[in-house]
């Protein structure tokens, strides 16, 4: 599994104030930390930064890559920022997050990123809407994003397809058509294109205490739909450890047992039984309603796991 480090994001408050303070070490230890933890890339996310994006995001790309040689990704809807950070940038290939369907961003994104070469993500998503269904979201990529890079030229070995996770406190209904769209997009292009997910979104509004199951569980359910890249927080040492599990096969606990059995029931288009559950066991018990709740069978609420 390809991990893109999430840490360095403007909504956080200390990111964005070492950014208005030029904090250097701030991002070097981050970057450094993400990486020993076993980010494959690191997320700079800027926001839109309208006024200064040019200057700071090549700032961020030479502070970053004086301690670290993974690819960088480029995280803003600022383009004078990202071509800014392409003419920076001078280690390994980058990815830039994001284009989507809509005109404006199809007819400029991807342009910078074939100038640039770099890799590109794009996003299942058109004017004024975001698809619920899996076949709505592929069929964007089908019928608009892809279509678009082939014309330019573009190679389909650089882009990524992202089918957008959205939150299941608000968008409950978007969690399963999300794991169905990365399964389709295997097969939606000869070669078909990498996908990747925002993973932290799902649990997005959601209590604190109660994310990282979420997340953790629909990590597991995405391996098992085949996803390639998933932009997460390396520093989740149980996420880590669980992606260890189904990538080594560890079957060397009950708990990996049932990790593996959920990704095989979801490689296989089937879903998690009763009977693959030892409901006596609470942490197996919260898993079991965490996919009944990812797979909105079970309406969210903050309480779902005392039901």
């Amino acid at each position: 599994m390809y991990i893109i480090g999430e840490n360095i994001h403007i909504i956080s408050p200390r990111v964005k104030q070492a950014i208005a303070d030029r904090d250097a070490r701030f991002f070097q230890d981050t970057a450094v930390r993400l990486v020993d933890a076993g980010a494959n890339a690191v997320d700079l996310n800027i926001g839109p930064q309208k006024k200064q994006g040019h200057e700071i995001l090549p700032w961020l790309v030479e502070t970053v890559e004086q301690v670290v040689d993974v690819p960088l990704v480029f995280d803003t809807t600022n383009l004078l920022a990202i071509e800014a950070a392409c003419e920076t940038v001078s280690k390994a290939q980058p990815i830039i997050n994001s284009t989507d369907a809509r005109a404006e961003r199809l007819e400029s994104v991807p342009a910078v990123a074939k100038k640039f070469n770099t890799r590109l993500i794009a996003l299942t998503m058109a004017e004024g809407m975001i698809p619920v269904g899996a076949d709505e979201r592929v069929g964007i990529a089908l019928e608009r994003l892809i279509p678009h890079m082939v014309e330019i030229d573009f190679p389909i070995t650089d882009l990524i397809i992202d089918p957008l996770v959205l939150t299941v406190s608000g968008c409950q209904e978007y969690c399963p058509e999300c794991i169905e769209a990365v399964r389709m997009l295997k097969f939606a292009w000869d070669p078909p294109p990498l996908t990747n997910g925002g993973l932290s979104n799902v649990s997005n509004a959601v209590p604190a205490e109660m994310r990282p199951l979420l997340n953790r569980t629909y990590m597991v359910m995405l391996m098992g739909a085949g996803i390639d890249i998933v932009i997460a927080d390396p520093l989740d040492a149980a996420l880590m450890e669980w992606i260890r599990v189904v990538e080594a096969r560890d079957d060397s606990s009950a708990l990996n047992r049932l990790l593996l059995t959920l990704h095989d029931r979801v490689a296989a288009m089937e879903e998690l039984q009763p009977e693959d559950v030892d409901m006596s066991d609470p942490q197996q018990a919260d898993i079991w309603k965490t996919v009944q709740v990812l797979l909105n069978k079970i309406i969210y609420t903050d309480s779902y796991l005392r039901l």
